[in-house]
């Protein structure tokens, strides 16, 4: 959430992080609030379970869940860490790739001016 504020001013970095963290506070909390309506979901379909059970089998499920939804986000964090290493190097290359043929250029067009120079010299005299 690093996008401006309503006043149109970046916000600086302190605000950012914590617009940041609370963001994935609410997303989290949003994501365990889901996880709880599927298991009481599941429970009300498993009509034979004792008030107990039922809230031992919420609880695990959404345990489970929570832990399935953690580990997708961190992979998700991973492949993201992975493909900016992959960019960052590829940018560098083209970057480095684009300096050498500017300075080739550059190098080719003084040759030449300085050729045309001296062509023009010798015509002169």
């Amino acid at each position: 959430m690093t996008s401006p504020s309503r006043q149109g001013a970046p916000l600086d970095r302190q605000s950012a992080a914590l617009a940041n963290e609370v963001e994935g506070y609410l997303l989290a909390q949003a994501e365990r609030e889901q996880a709880r309506r599927e298991a009481a979901a599941l429970c009300a379909r498993l009509t034979w379970l004792t008030a107990g059970q039922a809230e031992d089998l919420a609880r695990h499920y959404t345990e489970q869940r929570l832990g399935l939804t953690r580990q997708a986000l961190q992979a998700t964090a991973d492949r993201a860490k992975r493909l900016r290493g992959e960019y960052e190097a590829r940018y560098a290359a083209l970057r480095r790739a684009l300096l050498r043929r500017h300075a080739a250029c550059a190098c080719l067009l003084f040759v030449c001016s300085t050729a045309a120079g001296a062509a023009a010299r010798l015509l002169d005299s």
